[in-house]
């Protein structure tokens, strides 16, 4: 067996799962060595560090970009995938589908419209993707259906 350090970084793979142990999580990381797509590398990495498996459990996503440190086992067995135990993580950049999470989106009849907490301005679309308008505020979409009804003769 052999064993050597190793930092890498990468992008969490999967949902992290609970490990073995108490205190242990398993994940698989993708390694993007160059920028074409038949190089990526997924690494089976493991973490017995119960602050690290906390993390990877309840705060960290699929698709975060992780900067991550530990030593790479590889089996006697060739046909076994090598294994990277974690001790030390980073997360140097969140998923971009994370903002997404942030939006809640709802249907009004034949329209969706998008709830941002970070904003009271509010997108509507049709059912069918066409663009009706922003809403000053919540309270202004059914004003804008309504406008968008008459100069476009019904419903969306």
């Amino acid at each position: 067996m052999d064993t050597m350090p190793l930092t890498v970084d990468g992008f969490l793979y999967t949902v992290p799962a609970p490990g073995d142990g108490p205190g242990t999580a398993r994940f698989q990381l993708v390694v993007s060595p160059t920028d074409d797509l038949v190089d990526d590398v997924v690494w089976f990495c493991t973490t017995s560090d119960s602050r690290i498996a906390y993390a990877l459990l309840t705060e960290i996503q699929s698709g975060d970009l992780l900067h991550v440190s530990g030593f790479l086992t590889q089996l006697d067995d060739p046909a076994q995938p090598a294994r990277l135990t974690v001790e030390a993580l980073e997360v140097l950049a969140p998923a971009p589908a994370r903002a997404l999470q942030e939006m809640v989106l709802d249907r009004y009849g034949d329209y969706i419209v998008v709830f941002d907490a970070d904003t009271e301005t509010v997108p509507v679309f049709t059912a069918g993707g066409q663009w009706v308008g922003t809403a000053e505020n919540p309270d202004a979409i059914g004003r804008l259906i309504e406008i968008h009804e008459r100069v476009n003769g019904g419903d969306g």
